[in-house]
């Protein structure tokens, strides 16, 4: 038998003896796609969070400001783009994920999903030369802190502002501020409750702030209501601080982040001349489906670009009656400040 055939026969004895292992290596390939089909598939079909409408891809911009090499630190959780929050903050259910830092939030991390990063994202990309936020009711910073490290991430010049009612939310926000880089001028912190209009709101006055997040407060209350509200010592009377105010020493507001339980739409309906001059982008968490409805019918009337949303998520009670479980987001651009979508 000459050397050439004695090559193939080899060559075709290896090919049988491989056989079993191709195959069983076709049969794992073929499973492991079939369960992570399976795993996509019931994600998607689970999670209310992948039910969104957008006019650009949300999850792409999330995944363009990952930071990879992000590094866990003791009494912090650090979320996909290193901005660092404080267990303490969110004692009862933040202690347990002390040190740890979280995956990427497709379709939801622990207080926000696709949608309302997605918003709060793009209203960065649409930025130039610098970035200013207004955060209304904004706790410890949330928004101020994961839109302004974003910018920063991308050389934007950062202005962050934040309104908020709770003392003790004051001091965390101004912490988590400079935990996560912020110089004290990049920072304007205001005590009062966001409005359309100058006057005293009685706020709820609590032991425990760190675990007291949405509180209501009472607008025009009357000199009778706010005598009573002081004798009672449940309450604390603060000023309404109005958009105009807030707004009057910059031509520009990048993103205005609107959260105030309830009142958005009253909010923004009085102070709209002075967000179509100012506002680049809005983005509203919503608080039943018929604020979802009013926004949109007002937002739209008024020439903006709804560019993302997602409904407001509720389960109904025996009565018959909606309950909200997961605030609605809403994602609008002005097109009188960003004309085109690519800007």
């Amino acid at each position: 038998m000459n050397s050439a055939k004695l090559f193939l026969r080899g060559v075709f004895r290896n090919l049988f003896l491989c056989i079993p292992q191709v195959r069983r290596l076709c049969d794992s390939r073929d499973t492991l796609s079939e369960r992570l089909a399976i795993c996509e598939a019931q994600k998607t079909s689970r999670s209310p969070f992948f039910h969104y409408n957008a006019s650009f891809d949300p999850q792409e911009i999330i995944r363009k400001f990952e930071v990879t090499d992000r590094q866990g630190k003791k009494g912090y959780y650090t979320n996909f783009m290193g901005v660092r929050t404080a267990v303490k903050y969110f004692p009862s259910f933040l202690t347990q994920m002390d040190g740890l830092v979280e995956a990427i939030p497709i379709p939801a991390n622990w207080h926000a999903d696709i949608a309302e990063w997605g918003a709060a994202l793009r209203a960065v990309e649409l930025a130039r030369g610098k970035f200013t936020i207004i955060e209304l009711g904004c706790g410890w910073g949330c928004w101020m802190n994961n839109t302004g490290v974003a910018a920063r991430m991308v050389g934007l010049d950062v202005h962050l502002i934040g309104v908020e009612g709770d003392e003790a939310h004051i001091e965390s926000a101004r912490e988590a501020c400079a935990v996560n880089g912020f110089r004290p001028d990049q920072v304007t912190l205001n005590r009062g409750i966001a409005a359309s209009t100058a006057g005293i709101a009685l706020f709820p006055r609590v032991e425990n702030g760190a675990d007291q997040w949405g509180l209501e407060p009472v607008f025009g209350a009357s000199e009778e209501q706010r005598r009573e509200a002081t004798r009672s010592g449940h309450f604390d009377e603060l000023p309404m601080i109005t958009l105009d105010e807030i707004a009057a020493p910059h031509d520009r507001i990048d993103l205005l982040h609107v959260d105030i339980q309830g009142g958005e739409v009253d909010l923004i309906g009085g102070c709209l001349p002075l967000i179509n001059e100012k506002v680049a982008y809005l983005l509203v968490g919503t608080h039943s489906r018929q604020i979802d409805g009013r926004l949109m019918d007002m937002m739209l009337n008024a020439g903006w670009k709804l560019e993302i949303e997602r409904p407001t998520i509720f389960t109904i009670d025996a009565g018959g009656i909606p309950c909200v479980t997961v605030d609605g987001v809403q994602g609008w651009r002005n097109p009188k400040i960003i004309n085109g979508m690519s800007n």
